[in-house]
Formats: C-alpha cells, structure tokens, sequence
C-alpha cells in the first residue's frame, strides 16, 4: 500500500478519500508526524505550506511525486525534483472564485472602515467618532488589475457587478478580451495612476518583484486603495509602510506578506511589515482560497494527481516532468 504524507490541513474528505487505499501520515494535528522520521517510505506528498527543499527530496528514494495544494512553487525545490525524477503539480483555477471574492472582502472592509468600526462598537463606541467611519462606495470608482487571469477575470466580472470602471495591465492580455470585459487595456503607469482600488494578480518572479513600490504608491490616487492577494514580494513592504504613513495611500488589504519568502507556515516572525500601527492596514493570513468550497475542489485535484502518478499515469498540470515520463 503507497504511503502518503500531507503537510498541512486539507478537507476532510481528500483525508478520507486516501486513507481508503493508502497509508497517509500528517504533518498536523494529534497525530502529527515529522517527515524526516518517515521520509524512506513516502511515495507521494500533498504539499501546502511545508517548505520542500533539496534536503528533503534527496531523503526520499521512493518518493514520486509532490502534489501542490495550490498554484505556487515557491516552497519546492523544482531543480532537485527534476534531477531525482519525481514529478512536480499544481491545482490551477480550484481556488479562483474564493481568491476574487476575498480581494472584494478586503476592498470593502477599507472602503467601509469595517475593522474600525466593528473594534469600536466592542469597545463599547457607537455615537463617538462615528463622522469618522464615513467610507466611499465603489459604484462609479476604478477598478485596475495588474494580471488578467482566471483570478484577475472573476474580479473583473465582480467589480463590473458594482458598477466600476476597469483598467486591466498584462502584457499576455488581449485588448478584446479585455473589451468584452468592460475594461481598458493600459500602461503600468496608467493603471496605477488612474485605479481607485488597485488588485494585483500576478506570479513572483525576478521581474514582478517589488512592481509596486515607492514610484508606483506615489502615482497612486490620493485616498486609493491597494489590495494585494496574490504574493507579498510583489509590493516593496517598506514603500508601502511610507505610503501608509504618509496618509496619502487610503489603505491596503493584504492576505500574502513577503515574509512567506522565507517561511510560509510562520512568516510573522519574520516580518517587518507593522501589521497593527494602521488603520487601513488589513491583514489577513493567506485565506483568499480557504474555502469550504475551494479547500474541496483543490484537494480532490491534489489527490487525483497523486493517484495517477502513482499508477503509471500522467497527472494534470505538472511542472516538472520526470525524464522517464517525457520520453
């Protein structure tokens, strides 16, 4: 019986579903395991936060393939995956709709004042300082995109629902699309200095590191607000802080901050970034996808992959190929 090891919470029902024929061991709950005791004998790993690295590759000789619980790979060493042929997956497009509807969570949670004004309603506040909680409405506002994909498509659909105007950036876009969409396709800096809430739906890499920083917070609207859900090294987080201190920046909501660079499962205590000093700074611990619905349709695709390289197959969405699977 093939043994499986999942690093982090999955649905329940993906759990179920492999324990029925596998042995599964966790990296979470009561019955935590930790993967170096068990290493020798994994044929497969469900990956979310867990970092995977070379180390840990080159201590599984029968493992097969890592299945990714989502579309990242920052967390896996793809090179020593490659040259020890195991294959590598993602989960593309499971998460979409939770991810656009959170980035909408996040917009209105500022545009409202929703965090302060719900703290002081517990702190016992309901007439004083209520002028202060006055917000905006998105009708009628910009709505820009940095990354037209599946994700940076749904809000768009969401954000034409309020009655916003679209700016879009993404140099893979086509201008029809685009246009079907409602929206404009325009330069970087047009759409930085001409969105009300700017949402950014792109991959990190070496050229999307730091695309927003202190000269694009500068061009932004007075009062514009900056949602971020995609990865946290896409916007320089000391710009940011500027920004925010400034009083010029209307406020950023953010699920993703750049420490999860350097730890995924734990990234505050890394962190630079003063998540408690604003106002109109929201944080929330990378739950854009987390859920019921979402957790379900990217676990089950996780598990699928698992099943069929396991049995000979080719899985969906592979990243890395093992070289006897490419001949």
């Amino acid at each position: 019986m093939p043994t499986i090891y999942i690093s982090d919470p999955v649905h329940d029902s993906v759990v179920a579903d492999l324990c029925a024929d596998h042995t599964v061991h966790l990296g979470y709950g009561p019955d935590v395991v930790d993967y170096a005791d068990i290493c020798s004998e994994v044929d497969a790993v469900l990956l979310r936060a867990e970092d995977f690295g070379r180390d840990k590759i080159g201590a599984s000789p029968r493992l097969q393939i890592i299945a990714r619980h989502g579309v990242g790979t920052n967390n896996v060493d793809l090179d020593a995956a490659r040259e020890h042929g195991i294959w590598v997956t993602t989960t593309p497009g499971g998460n979409s709709r939770a991810v656009a509807e959170h980035v909408f969570a996040l917009a209105l949670a500022l545009a409202r004042n929703v965090t302060v004004a719900s703290r002081r309603t517990r702190e016992g506040l309901w007439t004083d300082g209520k002028a202060g909680l006055t917000g905006i409405e998105l009708h009628g506002r910009t709505l820009g995109l940095l990354g037209f994909g599946n994700i940076g498509r749904l809000v768009a659909g969401m954000g034409r629902a309020f009655g916003m105007d679209l700016l879009v950036t993404d140099p893979a876009a086509d201008d029809s699309t685009i246009t079907e969409f409602g929206g404009h396709l325009v330069e970087l800096d047009e759409l930085v200095a001409g969105s009300d809430v700017l949402s950014l739906h792109l991959p990190l890499t070496p050229a999307t590191r730091h695309i927003i920083g202190a000269a694009q917070l500068a061009r932004m609207r007075p009062g514009a607000i900056l949602v971020n859900t995609s990865r946290g090294g896409l916007i320089d987080e000391a710009a940011l802080l500027d920004a925010l201190r400034s009083g010029r920046l209307g406020g950023a909501g953010l699920d993703v901050l750049e420490a999860e660079g350097v730890d995924m499962r734990d990234p505050l205590a890394h962190n630079h970034l003063p998540v408690t000093a604003f106002d109109n700074l929201v944080v929330t611990p990378h739950i854009g996808g987390q859920t019921e619905e979402a957790l379900h349709q990217v676990g089950h695709a996780a598990a699928t992959c698992i099943r069929r390289a396991l049995a000979g197959g080719t899985p969906d969405n592979a990243v890395v190929v093992p070289a006897r699977a490419a001949v």
